[in-house]
């Protein structure tokens, strides 16, 4: 049966001489994994089209345990990721994490575009990398289920204060006083919280425009990384290689 989607290859394994599987995110069906035969051959009619992190037009025919490819099309292929090795690193990173997060045989239409938005920014070099990767770790991770309140403390209901605690586990807020009764000691600023505020309550086009200084963007990057590795209840080899060259 002939499948016809726009896909964004999430990774990429090299079998034989000249064969690649793909790992790719359609919008209709999620991830799915394609056999793209010879597709490392430069005179290949798929090799432009089925590299790591392109997006293409594909035409996919659905064999018993996987796809293969058969036509492809580049519409984008994010060449400036390869440019900074933070930048290709954090890719690799938001790559790993939507195979994990986007279902298999289900639409995943607003995750692809996340993703698609994230890439375009860090290829054209728009927003700070840990800008990018922090909206792209909680918006991502709210799209599938694991949305936190924090529009108010969850002991009180009041928002006052220059300092608060983020529940990594319960995925809510603390202000300073109701933190202290619980034994919690604040981990983020009100400038902090606003951004994070920002990142999850903003409508899509608007949710990486915010500006935060170095030191409270990393401290929120660190606390999003945080969260996915305590809310999934595991860690992530690319996430790992990214701190060491952030």
């Amino acid at each position: 049966m002939q499948f016809v989607t726009k896909g964004l290859v999430l990774r990429e394994v090299k079998t034989g001489e000249a064969d690649r599987i793909l790992t790719i995110l359609t919008p209709q069906r999620g991830v799915v994994s394609a056999a793209a035969k010879s597709s490392m051959r430069l005179k290949n009619k798929l090799f432009s089209a089925t590299g790591l992190f392109c997006y293409s037009d594909l035409v996919l025919f659905e064999g018993k345990n996987l796809y293969t490819v058969d036509e492809a099309t580049p519409i984008e292929v994010f060449f400036g990721l390869r440019q900074q090795i933070d930048r290709m690193s954090l890719a690799m990173y938001l790559a790993e994490l939507a195979g994990q997060l986007a279902p298999e045989g289900e639409p995943a239409e607003p995750l692809l575009r996340l993703l698609l938005n994230s890439f375009y920014l860090l290829s054209a070099g728009k927003k700070p990398v840990l800008q990018v990767k922090t909206v792209f770790e909680l918006r991502a991770l709210a799209q599938a289920g694991f949305m936190p309140d924090v529009a108010a403390c969850a002991g009180c209901g009041g928002l006052l204060g220059e300092k608060f605690y983020f529940d990594l586990a319960e995925g809510a807020i603390l202000c300073q006083t109701c933190a202290a009764g619980h034994g919690r000691d604040p981990n983020i600023t009100a400038a902090q919280l606003a951004a994070l505020q920002h990142i999850l309550y903003s409508e899509d086009a608007k949710a990486f425009s915010f500006t935060l200084p170095g030191t409270q963007l990393a401290g929120l990057s660190r606390l999003a990384s945080d969260y996915v590795c305590r809310q999934l209840d595991r860690g992530f080899k690319t996430l790992d290689f990214l701190r060491t060259v952030l």
